[in-house]
C-alpha cells in the first residue's frame, strides 16, 4: 500500500488550539468483517489490532477526570471487540452518552445477531454508515451484497424504535463519496436519503452525516494508484474555508488508540502523529495527572476536514 505521509507532512494548514475536550473517541480495533476501498483506518477481518479492558478502564477514568460527557466508540467494527458490551454498560452507568459507529452488516455475521438488541436495550446511539442510497453505488465500495445486507439491519434497528419520531433511540447514517470529490449539500443529501430510504424500504433515520474521504490509508493509496492525488489535494486546498476551523472535530474531540496512545483526531492516529509539541506519543494514564495539550498537531490531510461544508465525525460543519 502506497504511503501518502510524506506527501502530507509539510504542510502550510492554519494552527489550531483544542477547546474544552467533550469527547473522548475510542478506537476499539481495527478488526472488521469488511474492506473498503474509502477506509482511512485501513480496517478489514485479518485485523488483530484490538482494545483490551485494562485500557478501557483507564480510558473511563480519563473521562471521569476530564467531565467529558460522550464516549465515540469506533473501528473497525468495534462490536467485534469482545469486551464492547462490558464497556458500553460501564460508560452508561457512569452517565455517559455512548455512540456506536456501526457497520450495519455486522449484524448478519455469525455470533453477532445481539447487536441490534444490546445497543436498543442501553439507549446507544447509532452513526450508521451507508455510503449511498443506491445499491450499485454501496457494492462497488463495499463490495456485492452489502446494500441489501445493510437495509436489513436498518429494518430491523427501525423495529427495535431506532430513528422513529418521539423514540429516544437516535439512528444516523453516514455519507461519503464513492472517488476523488466532495460530498454534495448535507441537508439536500439527507432529504433525497429520506425520500428514496422510505419509499423504496421503508426506512426512517433521523440525520445524515456527509463525510468527505481523507487522503490517507487506502483511500490515499487508491488516489496514488490511480494518478489522482494531488488532483484531490488541490480541490481540498481550493474548497478550504476558515470559517471552518471552528467547527472541526479536533478542538472538542481526543482520539485514543486500541492502544491507549493519544492523537489530536482519528486520522492523526492512523499516521501515529503525537500531540502537538510531543516527540513520543502520549498515553491515557499522562491524563491522570496531566492536563490535554491545547496546541493540534496539522498536516495536508487536514484540508479533508475544512474543505467545502467541511467535514467531520458529525458531519458538514456549516
Amino acid at each position: 500500500m502506497h504511503d501518502t505521509w510524506p506527501l502530507l507532512k509539510d504542510s502550510d494548514f492554519p494552527e489550531i488550539e483544542r477547546g474544552a475536550v467533550t469527547t473522548l473517541q475510542l478506537n476499539l480495533g481495527y478488526r472488521c468483517n469488511l474492506s473498503c476501498i474509502h477506509c482511512h483506518v485501513n480496517a478489514g477481518p485479518r485485523r488483530t489490532e484490538t482494545m483490551d479492558q485494562a485500557t478501557m478502564r483507564l480510558a473511563l477514568e480519563v473521562a471521569e477526570r476530564l467531565q467529558v460527557q460522550n464516549l465515540d466508540l469506533t473501528g473497525g467494527s468495534p462490536e467485534m471487540n469482545p469486551q464492547f458490551r462490558w464497556l458500553v454498560e460501564q460508560a452508561k452507568d457512569a452517565g455517559l452518552h455512548v455512540m456506536d459507529r456501526l457497520n450495519p452488516t455486522i449484524m448478519e455475521e455469525p455470533s453477532y445477531d445481539w447487536v441490534g438488541a444490546f445497543l436498543a436495550r442501553h439507549e446507544v446511539e447509532i452513526v450508521a454508515s451507508l455510503p449511498c442510497y443506491s445499491q450499485d453505488n454501496v457494492d462497488q465500495q463495499r463490495g456485492d451484497g452489502v446494500f441489501e445486507s445493510s437495509i436489513r439491519a436498518l429494518r430491523q434497528l427501525n423495529a427495535l424504535g431506532y430513528g422513529r419520531p418521539g423514540s429516544p433511540l437516535q439512528l444516523n447514517l453516514v455519507y461519503n463519496p464513492n472517488g476523488a470529490f466532495l460530498p454534495s449539500g448535507q441537508e439536500a443529501l439527507e432529504q433525497t436519503y429520506h425520500r428514496l430510504l422510505g419509499e423504496n424500504f421503508g426506512i426512517v433515520f433521523n440525520r445524515l452525516y456527509a463525510l468527505a474521504n481523507m487522503p490517507i490509508q487506502r483511500f490515499g493509496s487508491w488516489l496514488l494508484s490511480k494518478g489522482q492525488f494531488q488532483d484531490y489535494m488541490d480541490t481540498l486546498r481550493t474548497a478550504h474555508r476558515d470559517e471552518n476551523l471552528a467547527s472541526v472535530m479536533c478542538r472538542s474531540t481526543l482520539s485514543v488508540g486500541y492502544d491507549g496512545q493519544l492523537y489530536d483526531c482519528d486520522f492523526n492516529q492512523m499516521f501515529k502523529l503525537p500531540l502537538a509539541g510531543r516527540e513520543q506519543p502520549t498515553h491515557l494514564r499522562d491524563l491522570l495527572d496531566h492536563d490535554v495539550p491545547r496546541r493540534i498537531a496539522v498536516a495536508g490531510h487536514c484540508y479533508g476536514c475544512t474543505a467545502g461544508q467541511g467535514s467531520s465525525c458529525g458531519g458538514a460543519l456549516t
